[in-house]
């Protein structure tokens, strides 16, 4: 029987959530764990992939299991999975749908600070940016929803069979201090970095280095920049996922915490 599992986890340690060699990443770790309660080795597959020290508040991996299990699995992984990766939810479900592919929306959520704190460290990304331009940045983001090649905002476009993206909502909203910022995007897939390179582009129009209409020309033209500068990994957050037979609340209080406080520009 296949079964969906809700988790969430954060991504400092991990060199994102694929399996690769030699490297400590969320997808192994997860396999492991399972496949040692269960006693059988145990392959899943997840609802899409993160970058490096990306963090997720929501995410979505399925596994077929045949035999039915006589005690507390939740508890069980819980107890021997790191602190970092929660699982929420064990959701049995009919047929044979796809964690991946059967998802119509994601959401991501970018967090930044503009001044040095302990506390942020590891959760939202620092950019020490002194009253960045909020309302070109807004214009910017405006446009993200009127455009669906994102060709310009891919690390590496040629590897890919295509780089369309349907966004269906950009946000940008800062705390009544003003010294924090976070970025909101949701779009039916996403690609390579996108998120990232995107909010390095959003930086560079808070300090003026870019205009608006530079901004546009790129999303326009699918030109790809020369150079791309993606924002630091530890800001972002896979904040949800969705299916068409499938729509949780995120379930971490911490998330909540994030999101809290917060007015759109």
């Amino acid at each position: 029987m296949r079964y969906f599992f809700h988790i969430g986890y954060h991504g400092a340690r991990y060199s994102g959530w694929q399996k690769h060699p030699g490297v400590i990443n969320v997808q192994e770790v997860l396999e492991s764990c399972l496949s040692q309660v269960l006693k059988v080795t145990t392959p899943i597959t997840g609802c899409g992939r993160t970058d490096a020290l990306v963090h997720a508040s929501q995410f979505f991996f399925h596994a077929d299991i045949d035999n039915e299990w006589e005690y507390d699995l939740l508890f069980r992984l819980n107890k021997i999975l790191p602190d970092d990766i929660a699982v929420f939810d064990i959701i049995p479900m009919q047929g044979l749908p796809h964690a991946r592919f059967d998802c119509i929306q994601r959401s991501y959520n970018y967090y930044i600070h503009t001044y040095k704190d302990p506390f942020f460290s590891g959760f939202s990304s620092f950019y020490a940016e002194k009253n960045p331009d909020l309302n070109k940045m807004k214009a910017a983001i405006a446009l993200l929803p009127l455009y669906d090649d994102y060709r310009a905002f891919c690390k590496m476009p040629d590897r890919i069979d295509h780089t369309i993206c349907h966004v269906s909502n950009a946000t940008l909203y800062t705390d009544k201090s003003g010294n924090r910022l976070r970025f909101e995007i949701s779009a039916n897939r996403f690609l390579s970095k996108m998120v990232r390179i995107i909010v390095g582009r959003l930086l560079e129009i808070g300090k003026g280095e870019m205009s608006v209409d530079e901004f546009e020309h790129y999303l326009a033209e699918k030109e790809t920049p020369k150079i791309i500068i993606p924002a630091y990994p530890q800001g972002l957050y896979l904040s949800k996922v969705t299916y068409p037979y499938l729509d949780l609340p995120v379930r971490s209080a911490f998330a909540g915490m994030m999101s809290e406080g917060w007015e759109k520009v």
